[in-house]
């Protein structure tokens, strides 16, 4: 029998971390021994804390009913985060609301806001579920591009007036994801600036906010003023404490866009499980003190991969935030051919840069998801195959 399938599933391709799986499994079924450095994964188990709250109420036969919502003390407990951690005030019961982690919220937050043929400004390059929630809005998207020479912040100035004046959502990513670059305040004045002229909501990923090396720690878009009348901030607790199989994020900001995504969410789901909401609230109770331990050791995995990459002659940036590097390929490939040419000839596994947009082009994307010995030993390994950027 041949099945009709929506016109929308065209939008929807294989994804490279698919192709990257199924030829990670090839070589390995021929005997070659990989490093993987692709997925954002966070290796560290969480924190004991959020380990024991999460055992314990698992083990509570009350606790497995539909919670419907985020719970009462999981929103005060984000309030109480972001007033200690970014001096940003928000109303529990009004400004936020939680979702099944970021990609979940990321995937479905462009139906709030877009109609088929709508436009939506993306960072380019910019993380793959962007492309995947507009595609699932039937929203066009307009890349902004992210220069090495504009510190990879879009240049808002480089936009066209007729596409500001249709477009109805910016999405915005600082600490970045591929690109680790930062936003200062200065930037998110002239975003505020910029919806309120065109009358854009905001949206800024604020993922890998607790990911910032050398004390850059890096500005919440809502501790801007100005910021909550025009948008909204998206954060998970998956990479920043260790939770990412959990599924469990927040969505803060604006009260009518909050209201918005609330019915929207109540159509979809019925709560993210109460045991791991009891254990979100323990993991932002003590978040000073476990995102300390996350960031320097990733500071130190920074550090060491970035220090042997420029010892075989590959001169990376060394990024202030993130959990990755960004690094420019040499010239004569494609990212998409370097990138396996890697994984068959020196075993380790990247992320082609052209994954993640148009601007990706010419870049690979290296996750430090792997102890300091290993990933010294993948730079030892890409010397076999590396020619220096010229």
């Amino acid at each position: 029998m041949e099945f009709c399938y929506s016109k929308r599933m065209e939008k929807f391709g294989s994804s490279i971390f698919s192709e990257l799986k199924a030829f990670k499994l090839r070589l390995e079924a021929e005997g070659q021994t990989l490093i993987d450095l692709s997925l954002g994964s966070p290796d560290l188990p969480p924190a004991d804390v959020i380990r024991r709250e999460l055992s314990a109420r698992a083990a509570d036969p009350t606790q497995y009913g539909y919670t419907l919502s985020g719970t009462k003390a999981f929103y005060e407990a984000a309030a109480r985060y972001y007033d200690r951690v970014y001096g940003v005030s928000l109303d529990p019961q009004t400004e936020l609301v939680h979702a099944m982690g970021s990609q979940e919220g990321l995937v479905h937050l462009p139906l709030v806001f877009a109609d088929p043929g709508d436009m939506v400004l993306v960072t380019d390059p910019g993380y793959t579920a962007y492309e995947t929630g507009l595609a699932v809005a039937g929203a066009e998207p307009f890349y902004m591009p992210l220069l090495k020479e504009n510190r990879f912040l879009p240049d808002l100035s480089a936009i066209p007036e007729a596409v500001a004046e249709k477009a109805k959502l910016m999405i915005l990513n600082y600490p970045g994801n591929p690109v680790a670059g930062q936003a200062d305040r200065q930037f998110f004045n002239e975003v505020i600036a910029f919806a309120k002229q065109h009358q854009i909501a905001i949206l800024h990923d604020a993922a890998y906010s607790e990911f910032y090396f050398d004390n850059a720690k890096p500005l919440s878009f809502l501790a801007v003023p100005g910021a909550k009348e025009v948008g909204i901030e998206i954060n998970s607790l998956s990479k920043s404490f260790s939770l990412a199989g959990a599924r469990i994020a927040y969505i803060a900001g604006n009260k009518d866009i909050i209201g918005a995504v609330t019915r929207l969410k109540s159509n979809l789901d019925y709560g993210v499980f109460a045991p791991i909401q009891a254990a979100a609230i323990a993991a932002f109770d003590q978040a000073e003190e476990i995102s300390s331990h996350v960031r320097a050791v990733f500071q130190q995995r920074r550090d060491a991969l970035v220090n042997e990459l420029h010892a075989i002659g590959w001169q990376v940036d060394r990024p202030s935030g993130g959990m990755f590097i960004w690094a420019e390929i040499p010239a004569g490939w494609t990212s998409k051919e370097f990138a396996f040419h890697c994984m068959r000839e020196a075993g380790v596994v990247m992320v082609p840069g052209s994954a993640f947009g148009p601007s990706g082009e010419g870049y690979v994307r290296i996750a430090l998801v792997q102890p300091e010995e290993t990933l010294r030993k993948a730079a030892q390994n890409l010397q076999t195959v590396f020619s220096p950027v010229s």
